[in-house]
C-alpha cells in the first residue's frame, strides 16, 4: 500500500468499537487505493503527502513513491488561488470539519493544467486530526466545454452581425444584441416568433417553403433582402441561413446571420447615380435616358398607349457663353434643368444629352394636345429671365416633338424625328415647337391658337354671363338663376361653352375664367337681393376647378367681395367629380356645406354614381339631365328613369331639379312624379307662369319685379 498510515498488528488491538473502526479504516484505505475513478491523497498538518492512490498517480503522472513525503504544493500548484487553497486547508485543520467540494484550476509538475473538483475531509485518530484526505475528480473536459459555450455565447452576443437561432419549425430560439440594435425589436419580442413574421423583406409564404426545402437538404442559402425595423423604416440586409446538425448529421436548428448593408447600398447607388446622371445638372444622362426610352417603348407596345419625345435646344446659347463666360452658362443650364423638372410629372423623364440639348420623355399621354400643352409650358417657363452675376439672361427654346408609335417605334427613329422637328422649329424662327407630323402640327397649332385667344379674351373682357331661371314646380315662383358663360369673340361672334370650355380645361385657363364667373355671378345675386328679389345663383364648376387648391379661397373672396350670403350660392359639380372623389374631395364638400354653400350634382344620370358614393357627400340637390326630359314624349321607357332618380333623391333627402324642360307635357310629367324645380326654354318664354300681368317669367303676380332676365354681364375692358 502506497501510504504512510501505520499498520499495527491487529492482534495488539483490543476488541470492541475501536478495533472495528480501525478495521473499517484500513479496508477503506485499501478500497480507495485500488479505485480507478477517484484520485485520493492525504496531507499532514505540514502539507506533506502521506497517501497517494493509483488514480492520483495516473491523474498527475507522479507515482506514489515520488509523491509520498513531498509537500503537496511542490506537486500541484493552484493557479491564481494558492493563498485561497491554503486558507481552505487551514480551516479544515482548525475546525476538524469537511468543506464543500469546489473546483480548482491547477498546474501539475509536468506543466499540464487541469480543472479538479476537490473534497477535503479530516480523519480523526484518538480524537485528534492527524491527516486530511482529499478526493479529486478531473472536470477539465466539462470546464473546457463550459468555457467554449461561454465564449460562444459572448461571441454570439457581441457579434457585429445580427444573429438568430431558429428551430426546425423556423421559430426563433435566440437573438443577439446586434439584432436588437439592427431592428429595434427586443429579444423577448422575437423569441418564439416564426421567421416569416419578422419581415425580412419577403412576405410570401411560398418563399419560406422553398427556403425550408433547401435548408432541410443541408444547403446554405444567402441573398439580399429588405428588412423592416420596428419603426416601419426599411433597411437593406444581407441574409445567410445555414442548417446546424448533430453528430449523426440530422438538422437540429438553423443559424440566420443578418448584415446591415446600407452603407454599401448607398455607395452602390451613389456610383450608379454618378454613372447615369449628368454631373452639372443632376439630370439623367444619355445612358439612363436610353434605358427609360426602351422601357417606355416596351410599355407602349404592351399596353397600346402612346408617349411623346421632346428634343429641346436653347436658342443662341453660344452667345451666353461668349458674352458672360462659361460659369454663367453653366448656371443657366442648371436653372433650365430645374425649370424643366417643374414642367413635367414625376413619371416623365428630363435628360441632358450634352451641351445645351435636353430631351423630355412624356410617358403615357392622353393625346398630342397634352404634349403641346407641356411644350408651351416649357417655353413660357424657360422664357422667364434668369438672374446672373452680370444681370439677367433672356432665353428661348426650340422644341421638336415625336409621338410613339405614329412617328416611330424604336429609339433611334424617335430621337431622329424629334431632332428633325426641332430643326424645323428653329427654321421657322425659333422660340417655337414643332411636331414631326404635319397633320398633328396643324391640329395642335389650332388648339394653341385657341388657348392664346382664350387668354386674350380673359384679358380683354370678352366673356359674358347669361342667366337661366330655376322655377319651383309647385308654386311657379322663380327661386334661382343659373349663370351661363358666353364668349363674344370679335371674329366669330357669340360662342357657346362647348366651343371653348374643353380647350380652357386642358390649358388650365378654366381656373381664372371660372374665378371671374364666380365673382360676377355673386355680384349679380347681391344686386337681385338689393332689389328685393332673394334668389339663389347657381355656378357650374368643372372638375379642374373643384380640385384646385385655391377653390375655397375663390369662393370666400367672391362671397365677401359681393356681400352675397353663402346660402344663396349653389355650386354645380359633375358626377365624375363625386365618383373620383377622395378624402380631399369629401373635405372640400364638407367645408363648403359647413359655410352654408349649396352643392348640386349636374347632369345626373349620365355618369355612374353609386348610392354609397352619394351618401358620403352632404349634397343639396340633383339635376336630372336633359336627355331624360326629352324621353318623356318620345321614349316613355327612357323617361321611366325619372321617377327612380326622384325616389333616390328623396332617400338622400335631396331636392330634384330638371333641366331642358320645353313643353307643358314634360312639366306635367315632372309635377306628377314629385320633381321640385325645373329650368329650360319653357320657363324662359313665360309659359310656366301663364300670367298676363307683365310679371317676369316664373314669378307669382304678387312678387316684386326684379330684373329676372338681366342683360348679359360683361367685365370692364
Amino acid at each position: 500500500m502506497s501510504s504512510e498510515l501505520p499498520e499495527p498488528p491487529l492482534s495488539a488491538i483490543p476488541g470492541g468499537p475501536a478495533r472495528e473502526a480501525l478495521d473499517w479504516l484500513y479496508r477503506f484505505v485499501a478500497a480507495i487505493e485500488l479505485s480507478p475513478a477517484v484520485a485520493v491523497h492525504s496531507q499532514d498538518r505540514q502539507g506533506v503527502v502521506r497517501f497517494w492512490n493509483r488514480a492520483c498517480a495516473e491523474l498527475t503522472g507522479i507515482s506514489a513513491d515520488e509523491a509520498v513525503g513531498q509537500p503537496f504544493t511542490e506537486l500541484v500548484r493552484h493557479l491564481g488561488g494558492q493563498d485561497e487553497f491554503d486558507a481552505v486547508m487551514a480551516s479544515v485543520w482548525r475546525s476538524g470539519e469537511a468543506v464543500k467540494a469546489r473546483e480548482w484550476h491547477v498546474e501539475l509538475r509536468d506543466g499540464r493544467r487541469l480543472w479538479l473538483q476537490s473534497s477535503h475531509f479530516p480523519i480523526p485518530e484518538n480524537g485528534e486530526t492527524r491527516q486530511v484526505f482529499c478526493m479529486e475528480v478531473d472536470v477539465t473536459a466539462r470546464k473546457e466545454l463550459e468555457d467554449s459555450l461561454r465564449q460562444a455565447g459572448q461571441v454570439f452576443d457581441h457579434a457585429r452581425d445580427a444573429i438568430l437561432l431558429v428551430d426546425r419549425e423556423h421559430r426563433v430560439l435566440a437573438a443577439n444584441r446586434a439584432y436588437v440594435e439592427l431592428t429595434g425589436y427586443m429579444v423577448e419580442e422575437v423569441v418564439g416568433a416564426e421567421l416569416p413574421s419578422l419581415q425580412l423583406g419577403v412576405q410570401d409564404r411560398a418563399f419560406y417553403d422553398r427556403l425550408r426545402e433547401q435548408l432541410d437538404g443541408h444547403q446554405h442559402w444567402e441573398g439580399e433582402l429588405w428588412g423592416v425595423r420596428r419603426d416601419g423604416s426599411t433597411i437593406p440586409i444581407r441574409a445567410a441561413l445555414s442548417p446546424i446538425t448533430d453528430v449523426s448529421g440530422a438538422v437540429t436548428s438553423y443559424m440566420v446571420m443578418l448584415t446591415d448593408i446600407s452603407e454599401r447600398h448607398r455607395a452602390v447607388e451613389q456610383a450608379r447615380h454618378q454613372a447615369e446622371h449628368d454631373a452639372l445638372t443632376g439630370l439623367p444622362n444619355r445612358i439612363l435616358f436610353m434605358d427609360r426610352l426602351e422601357q417606355a417603348l416596351a410599355s407602349a407596345a404592351r399596353r397600346r398607349h402612346q408617349f411623346a419625345l421632346m428634343f429641346i435646344d436653347l436658342d443662341h446659347f453660344k452667345a451666353i457663353n461668349d458674352n458672360h463666360g462659361h460659369e454663367v452658362g453653366d448656371a443657366v443650364l442648371q436653372e433650365v434643368a430645374q425649370r424643366l423638372r417643374r414642367c413635367v410629372r414625376r413619371v416623365d423623364t428630363v435628360s441632358r444629352l450634352g451641351g445645351d440639348e435636353f430631351v423630355v420623355l412624356l410617358a403615357d399621354i392622353g393625346g398630342v394636345d397634352q404634349a403641346a400643352h407641356v411644350a408651351a409650358t416649357i417655353m413660357q417657363s424657360v422664357a422667364r429671365p434668369i438672374a446672373a452675376q452680370a444681370g439677367s439672361v433672356a432665353l428661348s427654346v426650340s422644341i421638336g416633338i415625336a409621338i410613339c408609335p405614329s412617328d416611330g417605334d424604336d429609339p433611334k427613329t424617335l430621337l431622329r424625328h424629334a431632332d428633325v422637328a426641332m430643326y424645323h422649329a428653329k427654321e421657322s424662327g425659333r422660340s417655337a415647337f414643332q411636331f414631326f407630323s404635319q397633320e398633328m402640327n396643324s391640329r395642335v397649332l389650332e388648339r394653341v391658337q385657341m388657348e392664346n385667344r382664350l387668354r386674350q379674351a380673359l384679358e380683354n373682357g370678352e366673356f359674358e354671363l347669361e342667366y337661366q331661371p330655376e322655377i319651383d314646380i309647385g308654386s311657379g315662383r322663380t327661386v334661382g338663376f343659373e349663370a351661363l358663360i358666353r364668349w363674344r369673340d370679335p371674329e366669330r361672334g357669340r360662342l357657346l361653352p362647348e366651343a371653348f370650355i374643353g380647350a380652357a380645361e386642358e390649358s388650365g385657363l378654366i381656373v381664372p375664367i371660372g374665378q371671374w364667373v364666380l365673382l360676377e355671378a355673386c355680384r349679380q345675386g347681391r344686386r337681385w337681393h338689393d332689389a328685393g328679389f332673394p334668389v339663389v345663383v347657381a355656378v357650374n364648376l368643372s372638375n379642374v376647378q373643384f380640385v384646385h387648391d385655391d377653390l375655397l379661397r375663390f369662393v370666400d373672396e367672391a362671397l365677401q367681395s359681393s356681400g352675397l350670403a353663402p346660402e344663396f350660392l349653389d355650386l354645380e359639380i359633375t358626377e365624375k367629380t363625386i365618383m373620383n372623389g377622395d378624402a380631399a374631395t369629401l373635405a372640400t364638400v364638407n367645408t363648403l356645406r359647413g359655410r352654408g354653400v349649396h352643392l348640386t350634382i349636374d347632369d345626373f344620370g349620365t355618369g355612374f354614381s353609386s348610392l354609397a358614393s352619394l351618401r358620403r357627400f352632404p349634397l343639396s340637390k340633383l339635376k336630372i339631365d336633359r336627355s331624360f326630359i326629352e324621353d318623356i314624349v318620345g321614349e316613355p321607357d327612357g323617361a321611366a328613369m325619372i321617377p327612380a332618380i326622384i325616389a333616390l333623391a328623396r332617400s338622400l333627402r335631396l331636392k330634384v331639379i330638371a333641366e331642358g324642360v320645353e313643353t307643358a307635357e314634360q312639366l306635367h310629367y315632372l309635377r306628377q312624379h314629385g320633381c321640385d324645380e325645373y329650368q329650360g326654354f319653357y320657363a324662359g318664354d313665360g309659359a310656366g307662369a301663364g300670367d298676363a300681368t307683365g310679371t317676369p317669367p316664373g314669378l307669382a303676380p304678387s312678387d316684386p319685379v326684379p330684373p329676372a332676365l338681366p342683360p348679359p354681364i360683361r367685365p370692364p375692358p
